[in-house]
């Protein structure tokens, strides 16, 4: 959105979830007298553009393209959006192929264009009222704080690091793992509130306006990502931007970003999360590296300048 208004353009966001149906989205394109839509993901935000009267494009959001086509209706939906788009926006090459095996006819109205990254750490951010929020120890010369940053839903799998996390805070107490995020699934979140209560070590914390989130990356040991599926994690990425080491769980969109022992550390279960984790705590020249080599990668790939360019070129074919 900040690239389209910079270009002249009104842009409006509005939350896919807050509509049941094209009509209710046709109800308000005509309403308001917009010109154009951008939908991101090809069912959530595709699917109620269907047949609409103004011209729309589609930013892929990875559930859509990894899970959604295993469901034959969301697959024949989503095939019929992509028909009718003038484009749409893949995160990465990987993606533009998954896609294009699935609707051949699309190929080439894909174009791909990573995630461009800018943050914007808060300079009074308070780090030592944020600890004491989450019931976490201030002090910080022994803390090491791992930052799980994602919205509480399934395909997120938050709890899929918690016992052995858990288990490790018992036997090195400086160890805690935060859970920072959207509250998406009412009921999950119960279930996640549920579990983390009886996990000491484990914290969950409430969503903080992202300035604040940048500031507390920057003071945390680690960023975590322990996603079953991802399209591309702008979290990830803002970590590596932050000089702050990743440890992800390795998944196609994960290890799209991430070069193992290189950018960050990719784990295939929660035992060998905990394994890389103390390594990393144990050899501060390798995480030095990794962060070095992350910066400079995100730098080189995930410009916020050539994201700009290739959203107000695209928005000019609609």
């Amino acid at each position: 959105r900040n690239h389209l208004h910079a270009a002249g353009h009104i842009c409006v966001l509005k939350d896919a979830f807050m509509y049941e149906s094209p009509t209710a989205i046709a109800n308000l394109t005509s309403t308001d007298k917009f010109d154009a839509a951008l939908a991101i993901h090809l069912y959530k935000g595709g699917r109620l553009l269907q047949g609409s009267r103004i011209p729309f494009g589609i930013i892929f959001g990875g559930t859509d393209v990894n899970e959604d086509t295993k469901c034959e209706e969301k697959h024949r939906v989503m095939g019929a959006v992509l028909e009718e788009a003038r484009f749409a926006v893949a995160f990465t090459m990987k993606m533009k192929e998954l896609a294009a095996a699935e609707w051949p006819d699309a190929r080439k109205k894909i174009y791909v264009q990573s995630q461009g990254i800018k943050t914007t750490p808060s300079e009074t951010f308070d780090w030592y009222r944020f600890l004491q929020n989450a019931d976490i120890p201030t002090d910080t010369g022994s803390l090491h704080l791992f930052l799980l940053i994602c919205g509480l839903r399934r395909v997120k799998d938050p709890l899929y690091l918690v016992d052995v996390f858990s288990d490790w805070h018992r036997d090195n107490p400086s160890v805690h793992l935060g859970i920072i995020g959207p509250a998406v699934d009412p009921i999950f979140t119960s279930e996640v509130k549920e579990k983390v209560d009886r996990a000491p070590g484990v914290h969950l914390l409430p969503e903080v306006p992202q300035d604040d989130l940048h500031a507390a990356m920057k003071r945390c040991f680690a960023v975590v990502n322990s996603s079953i599926s991802e399209g591309m994690s702008a979290a990830i990425l803002e970590a590596m931007d932050l000089d702050i080491p990743v440890l992800a769980r390795n998944i196609p969109g994960n290890a799209a970003i991430i070069k193992h022992k290189e950018t960050g550390l990719l784990f295939s279960d929660p035992q060998e999360f905990v394994v890389l984790s103390k390594s990393l705590m144990n050899d501060p020249i390798m995480e030095r590296e990794i962060v070095t080599r992350a910066k400079d990668y995100v730098k080189k790939h995930h410009s916020w300048e050539s994201e700009k360019k290739a959203y107000r070129d695209l928005v000019l074919k609609l």
